[in-house]
């Protein structure tokens, strides 16, 4: 996206992300999406599904897992 783009805070505190921008981004309704707080903004990323998870640590070494319940 070359422009950026706005939108407003409703009354419901609803915000509308424009259309150009929900294309490029490939969202769709219903998608969840997760909000963190990054200084004076935030940040919008969409929660991946199940199966955008699949095969995400193929080749991991098991062997160097640390075992974290020695954890407070």
């Amino acid at each position: 996206m070359n422009m950026a783009a706005s939108a407003t805070l409703s009354r419901k505190f609803q915000i509308a992300i424009p259309e150009t921008l929900r294309d490029e981004q490939h969202w769709h309704a219903g998608q969840e999406f997760v909000f963190i707080a990054k200084g004076s903004g935030v940040l919008l990323i969409p929660v991946p599904e199940l199966a955008q998870l699949v095969g995400i640590a193929k080749g991991t070494n098991r062997d160097a897992y640390r075992n974290r319940e020695d954890r407070y």
